[in-house]
């Protein structure tokens, strides 16, 4: 169980501003995900704009949290980043400064997530880069997909219209 909300858990922007989800995101759902520049499974991000354009009008978005812990593979600066992703795949939801997701230097928000159980009943470390986490208007995880779960499958797609 949670015990923070995770829609007040300080964060920061990709151009280095102070937020929250709550900020962010207003009162959405927000599918939270690990992302990575040069990772196999980078091309998510088409996936993730799909959603992004399908359910952001009913109070939706994604927010992207790059992190460079897996093999290296978020390597770039900030504005790197950002062009990467508008340019390569027309991101247009919000995009977070990069941090760690495991270990000591785990960001906050990971420490709370990381208690969360997948649909297995397995919580603990993200596995690897695009790992997503629903997380509700009131603060509370409604899902966790792991890294090879597609933006698009069925299981986050119901978990989102749920939610909404």
């Amino acid at each position: 169980m949670l015990v923070t909300n995770l829609r007040e858990i300080p964060l920061r922007t990709l151009t280095d501003e102070p937020t929250t989800l709550t900020q962010l995101a207003g009162d959405k759902v927000v599918l939270l995900v690990n992302v990575a520049s040069k990772c196999g499974l980078t091309p998510q991000y088409t996936g993730l704009v799909e959603l992004q354009q399908t359910y952001g009008p009913k109070g939706f978005t994604v927010v992207g949290f790059p992190c460079n812990q897996f093999m290296g593979q978020e390597p770039g600066s900030a504005e790197e980043i950002a062009e990467f992703c508008a340019a390569t795949y027309g991101v247009d939801f919000p995009l977070l400064e990069k941090d760690d997701v495991n270990g000591a230097d785990r960001h906050p928000i990971y420490e709370e997530l990381t208690k969360v159980a997948d649909a297995a009943g397995e919580t603990g470390d993200i596995q690897w880069n695009f790992e997503k986490f629903l997380i509700g208007r009131d603060g509370a995880v409604l899902g966790r997909f792991r890294p090879r779960t597609e933006p698009k499958d069925p299981a986050v797609t119901g978990a989102i219209e749920a939610a909404l």
